[in-house]
């Protein structure tokens, strides 16, 4: 018996030396896990995560597909490899073999996949666009199911604020109609990718694996639902990215690929958050550093974007997301605070695989000339270029809730007359309000005149509009910045709710007014390209009334707003370089038709959108 079980081993290690294969050798990571033909960028680096896997040599023996070289790091169980894929290679599987001495130990499936028909043309967001913004974790719990994980370390705790609360990917899918109902044509969500922190991850931007969908939310599959559901309705959707950190349990954490993965040693330093010293000319660098490389809290360790292995990743993380989704534009997270020159290799990168996509960074300054800076086609005395095409106008937002909050149009005023330091100021994403940030009801004082005033401009000024989901029925935060209140959930969302938004009940006469207004702004802008690619023309305010027009060759728009508590009559001989003597117009807001001569009533807080005839 005993030659018996020796005889069997020892033709089990033979036909493991003949097949080229060793027992227990295992590919932790592979990233990304697949990869597809026909990009225009021939180049792709794959990161090979096991055990002393660079102690192994690489080879590749298929036709078109070339290993132009296997790169090793500080860490012995990394190889990043990076192939050459000939434009005209197809769709397949080859196998990526590991060797030692000259033997084959392992083989890796490496898979090409084809791409879909339009993905090389996709358009992204357009100014046509409104854009509805979901914390998933606050606005719907499809699948109760997945509100806890086993392997993941936070549970749901629905009574603490800060906790995780159930909302995921099938809550949203379920209530698609509802956001096209209102009139709402793309959704941006928070971030969806897994955050397997120990706590406070339920907002997702501590990243613990860039490749996969955080399972109390759903899963990849479920993400690709999202989007196809999206698309049939005619939905588009933006996808939350973050380059500039990651969670500090992401899975490389225990095992970093190399020694300057992360800034200031993997040692906790935190960033001064001073963004002006990018352009400053007299900075020091110092100040440079400790801005750049600097952490946001302990638990988001801050990624060197200045390894051209970790920037590659990154990079290709993105195009990847995009191809595989199909989504429709990327918001950026922080989108200063990464290394600089990286982030114009990655917009240039992302807009070069994909022309007519767009991409929309988060630079939260009040100051327009450190946004301009950042986008594509600004001329910028240091030399600095980008691709970017698009960021969040938070200058404008901040103008907005002085000029309402102080009862003064001019901080609006005057903001804007400072697009001209924008390459394009269209290209801006306009927005009351997000999920770092007071809710715009609570801005205004709870103050529904003040809150339907604002919501006027932003949804007829230049730019594309983002609303944040809940400000349609006036969700607010009074007397707080927790920001575990400003992203309440939506009411309706969890089973047994008593107040549900989604279907008005239990909604105040004041929160329905609220939606049924932004209902009927949304529904009208819609079908108005004069609005969404029109010029602008404002006068500057008086008496407390600011005008503005769009306009194009077609469709004229006069947009009244006034903040007197009085009714008020202007005389229109002001507006003469755009307006007849006399004309026709139709109000939208309150659906009438009127014959104007040389002045219109402006009642007391209150917005007029006229269509001249």
């Amino acid at each position: 018996m005993k030659n018996l079980i020796f005889l069997f081993l020892l033709l089990n290690v033979f036909s493991m030396q003949v097949n080229g294969s060793v027992p227990n050798f295992k590919v932790d990571h592979i990233e990304p896990s697949f990869w597809w033909a026909g990009m225009k960028n021939t180049d792709l680096q794959i990161m090979v995560h096991a055990k002393d896997v660079a102690s192994l040599r690489t080879q590749i023996n298929t036709p078109g597909i070339r290993l132009v070289s296997a790169v090793q790091t500080s860490n012995k169980n990394y190889l990043f490899l990076n192939l050459k894929i000939n434009e005209s290679v197809k769709p397949q599987t080859f196998q990526i073999d590991f060797l030692k001495d000259d033997k084959v130990v392992f083989s890796q499936p490496y898979t090409l996949k084809e791409r879909k028909s339009n993905s090389a043309v996709r358009v992204g967001f357009t100014t046509a666009d409104v854009l509805y913004l979901i914390t998933p974790d606050r606005f719907a719990n499809g699948d109760s199911g997945n509100d806890n994980h086993p392997e993941m370390r936070e549970k749901g705790n629905r009574a603490f604020k800060g906790g995780r609360h159930g909302g995921d990917i099938a809550g949203i899918i379920k209530n698609l109609d509802y956001i096209k109902n209102i009139g709402f044509s793309a959704i941006w969500l928070n971030p969806v990718l897994e955050n397997n922190q120990q706590e406070y991850s339920y907002h997702g931007y501590s990243i613990t694996n860039f490749y996969k969908v955080d399972p109390r939310f759903g899963s990849n599959d479920s993400y690709l639902d999202l989007v196809q559901n999206c698309h049939n309705k005619g939905l588009k959707v933006i996808m939350d990215m973050i380059v500039n950190h990651c969670g500090s349990f992401h899975w490389w954490m225990n095992d970093l690929p190399d020694t300057d993965w992360i800034n200031f040693d993997n040692k906790f330093v935190n960033t001064s958050h001073q963004r002006a010293v990018i352009q400053d000319i007299h900075v020091s660098e110092y100040d440079k550093k400790l801005f750049a490389d600097g952490w946001f809290v302990e638990t988001m360790p801050d990624l060197n974007q200045r390894n051209t292995l970790l920037a590659t990743y990154l990079i290709q993380n993105a195009i990847w997301w995009i191809e595989y989704a199909g989504i429709d534009g990327i918001r950026m997270d922080t989108y200063p605070y990464p290394d600089k020159d990286f982030m114009s290799d990655w917009t240039c990168a992302v807009m070069n695989e994909y022309p007519n996509f767009n991409i929309v960074g988060e630079e939260w300054s009040e100051n327009p000339a450190i946004i301009a800076h950042w986008l594509k086609d600004k001329v910028n005395p240091n030399g600095y270029t980008s691709c970017l095409p698009g960021a969040m106008d938070f200058p404008l937002q901040s103008a907005l809730g002085k000029s309402l909050r102080n009862n003064n149009w001019y901080p609006l005023y005057e903001t804007l007359s400072l697009d001209f330091l924008y390459p394009d100021a269209s290209s801006l994403v306009v927005f009351p309000d997000n999920h770092d940030m007071s809710r715009f009801f609570t801005q205004v004082n709870e103050n529904l005149d003040l809150f339907n005033l604002g919501l006027t401009y932003m949804l007829t000024t230049r730019g594309t509009p983002q609303i944040y989901y809940g400000t349609e029925i006036l969700m607010s935060n009074p007397g707080t910045d927790d920001h575990g209140i400003i992203r309440s959930d939506f009411p309706g969302g969890w089973q047994g709710d008593t107040k549900n938004a989604f279907s008005n009940t239990g909604l105040t006469s004041k929160e329905i007014e609220a939606k049924n207004y932004m209902q009927k702004l949304l529904k009208w802008r819609e079908y108005k390209p004069v609005i969404h690619h029109g010029k602008m023309l404002h006068f500057v305010p008086s008496e407390n009334i600011y005008v503005y027009f769009r306009y194009d060759n077609k469709e004229k728009i006069m947009v009244i707003l006034s903040l007197n508590k009085k009714d008020q009559t202007i005389d229109l001989s002001r507006f003469k370089e755009i307006l007849p003597e006399s004309f026709n117009a139709f109000d939208i807001i309150s659906g009438k038709k009127l014959e104007v001569t040389n002045s219109l009533l402006v009642p007391a807080n209150k917005s007029i959108i006229l269509e001249i005839k």
